[in-house]
């Protein structure tokens, strides 16, 4: 049974605020536990909020505890939270007094152990698999020999040197490097740039583009090289244009790198090997095949010479060749004369024939014939043009009735016309007439505000009240007695016209000068008066 405390017992308990109490055990929590790490599985994770914060809960088979990655931290980490991924967390414990709950601040992640590790990976390499990443139709084959070769790897690493000295024992080629961190954070970000930077770089320009890329690193454990296996390097290397090798690790090392390139060498020196050729081999090879080429060349010209010599052989004497033509030459000129004889003799039969049917008689009915030929095309000559011009005439009567009316129409349209473009006319002239009225209107309103205005800021206005304007001989407005010396010319303006004076001496102590001039003129020059008329204002 629980024991109930006496209300004189209640009464001697201190108060405690809402506030202070949250406070309170803030700090408790706070310096009880400090930094901590806790395992446990991400749940509740849907991406950054607006703000960049991440909010999500660590929970295990019996437990769950909220969890917060601030803005700042989000960015710098190299591992970032997903749903369902089991995580080691390190952070600092606290509460949060708006809702009663304690949370830890996370300020590191990273996955539990190389089981998480594969299972991420290789949902990342099906849902890469699924968007045509990895088709081997989309791969580019390499070249053959190429002229430039670029590779993106530590200038600081093994790899590089091992990749020089293989290229120089098989076939020395121009080498380019972009140095990247293969391993850490940020590493991800400069191998896509790099792989990036070479398609980038423009054909023919200062910097020469490569016809072959490398991206290489030594081994390590599946930590080490999980830059390769994030999503912005693995998207890079299927854009790029440039065909890419991969050779991240040992031959027994994975990385989605590897399915995204053109080629997977094993090893940094064994994608060397499949840059380029052996140039040695290459040497033996044309000489090989030189020898080959000049032997055929000689056995095929062997041959042909000895098909020549058969032919030869097999070709009869110009005299054989010759004495069947010769033979039916002389049989041809031998039958020609009768021939001729005989050829004639038709021509003058088939001449004598046609001369019988060209009698007087025959012509007179041909020319007959002809006459009425052409008497009854006349006739039907005058016929068809009477038709013709008849249709032209209805045709052109048509025309002229449908011109005529098209001119009546014309002309109604055009004085419609005229009489709407008149009355716009007459409307858009007592607009303009009226824009002119307001116009003026204003610009005379204006001009009487500024008259006015001018008036009221002109010193004439001060002069109007009996104030004077003392001017040197030059003309420059004079403002202290110190600057009129005795003897000086001076100008005295008034509201009504101007007049000479000359100025007197003053004291030692720089009394004002009095000079001889008429009263109100003194009145302006000297600072110090001994009155002041009546009717005269004041300036301030």
């Amino acid at each position: 049974m629980a024991r109930l405390l006496a209300p004189e017992t209640l009464a001697n308990v201190g108060e405690f605020t809402v506030s202070e109490l949250s406070q309170a055990l803030k700090r408790t929590v706070e310096d009880t536990y400090g930094h901590v790490r806790v395992r446990g599985e991400i749940s509740g994770f849907r991406g950054a909020h607006s703000s960049g914060h991440c909010y999500f809960a660590l929970k295990d088979e019996s437990a769950k505890i909220e969890a917060v990655i601030w803005k700042g931290v989000v960015g710098r980490m190299r591992f970032k939270p997903q749903e369902g991924l089991e995580v080691i967390a390190t952070g600092k414990l606290t509460t949060y007094p708006g809702s009663s709950k304690y949370q830890i601040v996370i300020e590191a992640l990273e996955p539990a152990g190389v089981g998480a590790l594969m299972a991420l990976m290789e949902e990342r390499k099906r849902k890469l698999g699924a968007e045509g990443l990895f088709d081997e139709a989309r791969k580019q084959l390499l070249p053959w020999l190429p002229e430039v070769i670029g590779v993106v790897t530590s200038p600081t690493g093994a790899v590089i040197r091992d990749i020089l000295h293989r290229l120089e024992d098989r076939f020395p080629r121009r080498v380019l490097v972009w140095p990247v961190k293969v391993q850490g954070e940020g590493s991800a970000e400069q191998v896509a740039a790099a792989i990036r930077g070479f398609n980038a770089l423009p054909e023919g320009g200062k910097i020469p583009r490569p016809d072959l890329l490398i991206v290489a690193r030594g081994g390590g454990s599946l930590e080490d090289l999980w830059s390769f296996n994030e999503e912005i390097v693995v998207r890079a290397a299927a854009e790029s244009m440039i065909p890419l090798i991969s050779a991240v690790g040992h031959e027994t090392d994975v990385t989605l790198i590897d399915f995204a390139a053109d080629k997977r060498a094993p090893t940094p020196t064994a994608a060397a090997e499949m840059a380029v050729p052996v140039r040695a081999e290459l040497f033996v090879e044309v000489g090989g095949f030189s020898r080959r080429m000049m032997l055929c060349w000689s056995r095929s010209q062997d041959a042909r010479r000895n098909e020549l010599r058969a032919a030869a052989r097999a070709l009869p004497a110009a005299n054989e060749l010759l004495a069947v033509p010769r033979q039916r030459l002389d049989g041809a000129s031998a039958g020609l004369p009768r021939a001729l004889r005989a050829n004639t003799h038709a021509h003058h039969r088939r001449f004598a024939q046609a001369a019988a049917g060209m009698t007087l008689k025959v012509l007179r009915a041909q020319v007959a014939h002809s006459a009425h030929r052409l008497s009854v095309s006349g006739q039907r000559l005058q016929h068809c043009t009477r038709a013709v011009l008849r249709h032209r005439r209805d045709r052109f009567d048509g025309l002229a009735i449908r011109l005529q009316a098209s001119k009546l129409a014309n002309d109604q349209a055009q004085r419609m016309r005229i009489a709407g473009e008149r009355e716009r006319m007459l409307r858009l002239g007592e607009r303009a007439r009226r824009a002119l009225a307001t116009l003026l209107e204003r610009q005379r309103a204006r001009v009487d505000t500024t008259g006015k205005l001018l008036t009221a800021l002109s010193y004439r206005g001060v002069l109007a009240r009996g104030f004077a304007l003392v001017r040197d001989a030059e003309g420059h407005a004079v403002h202290a007695a110190a600057a009129v010396s005795a003897g000086a010319r001076l100008s005295v303006e008034f509201a009504d016209g101007r007049i000479g004076v000359t100025a007197d001496g003053g004291d030692a102590s720089g009394e004002a000068l009095r000079p001889s001039a008429p009263k109100a003129a003194s009145h302006k020059a000297a600072p110090k008066r001994a009155a002041k008329p009546a009717d005269q204002g004041s300036l301030f």
